[in-house]
């Protein structure tokens, strides 16, 4: 089996074909997903597919791209909305500084609510970092500093540098379909040395759909063809990666809990 650790089933892209799209994504042999949150606002949506799909959790944050709607976001305010047991996680939350669709400074300040929130309830903090490697490692370091907490550092395509600091912090590194790039020799690099207990597979559906696939609008179905991709890589069977990955997920995410015929 395999998990699609990140997706955004709740997009427009995939109205009304959920129901094909987890069929499809069934026959490649994708077993559960996780549908990621991107606004505090709009919570109640990917909970809604959470709760419609025995296979299907979900997380809730607030992207950085939207951390100027949400920056007078609580603690309290996120704590509240993780009480359904289909939320397993916190996020997303982070900095992008390629678009810099919020200031940095509000990214920063939401980023440190987010992580804040994750040590409290215990509950990991999907990371997203574009551009902003330094900023991220100095942040992830000073938090840590202050009181565990779990995470995945999701889409993985920063430097060497920020995947050592990650994973020197317990934190792990999800890779996408940008892993079958041609261009992507450096990530297929730090994916080929991470810790086999520290590595995912996702999606970012409807983003960044993998080789063959590419220029296509990404689903769950295709996190197949990536995770090929990582066992070449990493020079061990598919089937390994399957069970790798599958079984980091469900250590990370651990309030994920699978129905037992799907096991």
């Amino acid at each position: 089996m395999l998990v699609d650790s990140h997706c955004h089933l709740e997009f427009p892209d995939f109205a009304g074909e959920l129901d094909d799209l987890i069929t499809r994504a069934a026959g490649a042999g994708v077993g559960a997903m996780l549908t990621i949150g991107t606004r505090l606002a709009k919570a109640l949506q990917p909970l809604d597919i959470a709760n419609n799909y025995d296979n299907i959790f979900t997380t809730i944050g607030t992207h950085p791209h939207n951390a100027g709607e949400e920056q007078n976001v609580t603690v309290q305010d996120i704590i509240e909305l993780t009480r359904p047991k289909k939320v397993v996680g916190i996020g997303e939350s982070g900095l992008d500084y390629y678009y810099d669709n919020s200031p940095r400074d509000i990214q920063k300040q939401v980023f440190r609510t987010h992580i804040e929130a994750a040590r409290e309830t215990g509950l990991p903090l999907v990371i997203h970092t574009r551009d902003a490697d330094e900023d991220m490692a100095r942040i992830l370091s000073e938090e840590m500093a202050k009181g565990a907490f779990g995470g995945v550092l999701h889409c993985f395509s920063s430097g060497q540098a920020l995947a050592d600091k990650a994973l020197e912090l317990g934190l792990y590194l999800s890779f996408s379909g940008i892993l079958t790039f041609k261009t992507a020799d450096k990530i297929r690099q730090v994916a080929k040395n991470a810790p086999q207990n520290k590595i995912l597979v996702e999606t970012d559906a409807p983003y960044l759909a993998p080789v063959p696939k590419r220029g296509k609008r990404n689903e769950p179905a295709f996190v197949a063809h990536t995770a090929s991709v990582l066992a070449e890589v990493r020079a061990v069977s598919y089937d390994t990666i399957c069970a790798l990955t599958s079984a980091n997920f469900f250590t990370l995410f651990n309030r994920a809990k699978m129905p037992e015929e799907a096991v």
